[in-house]
């Protein structure tokens, strides 16, 4: 069985303030990525305990470059940033992947005490809408390895991304490490506990392999994007020829076929 593991940074345990997430090259941030390696590697523990034959990691916050290197767990295979996610979207094509999970996850924008709510920016877009229902990153990832008949098995993070994790993709495994307090602040886990849930949760999650229903919302996808501001929606125009202004501040697009995750956003 082989498994893509796609981290995110806010919903990492430890990460208790935005300024953790946002403000690079501070001891507060350091220690966001140090954490950021030691979830993951509950992650992939867990997921070899359970019967993984080979496990993928992808570093799925911003741009990428926030992995140290030399604490990951080598036996994990790094598909590295920039490339990374169409050497995903290859392995998922190919049928190589058997299911995908998500460590360090958030709560889509809106949401009553998400941790650092958002979806993809949290300075721009206000809301993403997929046939009619509010979505956040959580729904995207399972959007397109659905797309393949790809399920997702299992997500980390705040309370609020697994309860969403849930809402929309069943009853998978999930690992709470934090509660948001608000939307800028977090009681944490004791870090030990949270690697422990992990580690607990990726290992059952591969029980759900063959069970497990791929998320696939009804073809063609109506994708709406609400903007904060009206010059927003205009940018977006400007360099997408396939979107469509509905309003003042919002584009909407029709996918009929899904072959990449830009198709989604």
């Amino acid at each position: 069985m082989n498994i893509v593991i796609i981290t995110d940074l806010e919903g990492i345990s430890g990460v208790d303030t935005m300024e953790m997430v946002s403000e690079k090259c501070t001891p507060g941030h350091r220690f966001a990525l140090e954490r950021l390696m030691l979830d993951a590697n509950a992650a992939i523990e867990g997921l070899f305990e359970g019967g993984a034959n080979k496990v993928y990691v992808i570093d799925g916050h911003g741009s990428g470059n926030n992995f140290i290197q030399e604490i990951l767990d080598p036996r994990a295979i790094h598909l590295i940033s920039g490339g990374a996610w169409g050497a995903w979207y290859d392995l998922i094509k190919k049928g190589e992947i058997d299911a995908c999970i998500e460590i360090g996850l958030h709560a889509m924008p809106g949401t009553i005490n998400g941790f650092l709510d958002h979806t993809q920016s949290s300075k721009s877009w206000y809301n993403y809408i997929v046939n009619g229902r509010k979505s956040g990153e959580i729904a995207q990832g399972a959007i397109f390895a659905g797309a393949y008949d790809v399920p997702f098995i299992m997500v980390s993070g705040d309370e609020a991304a697994c309860v969403e994790a849930r809402e929309f993709l069943g009853d998978i495994e999930c690992a709470v490490v934090k509660y948001g307090i608000g939307r800028n602040k977090a009681r944490l886990v004791d870090l030990d506990e949270a690697l422990n849930r992990i580690k607990e949760a990726a290992c059952k999650s591969i029980r759900l392999i063959g069970s497990a229903k791929p998320y696939k919302p009804l073809m063609p996808l109506e994708i709406k994007i609400e903007y904060y501001r009206t010059d927003m929606c205009k940018s977006r125009l400007e360099r997408d020829a396939n979107v469509e202004r509905i309003d003042a501040r919002a584009v909407r697009k029709i996918v009929y076929k899904i072959e990449s995750y830009h198709d989604i956003l």
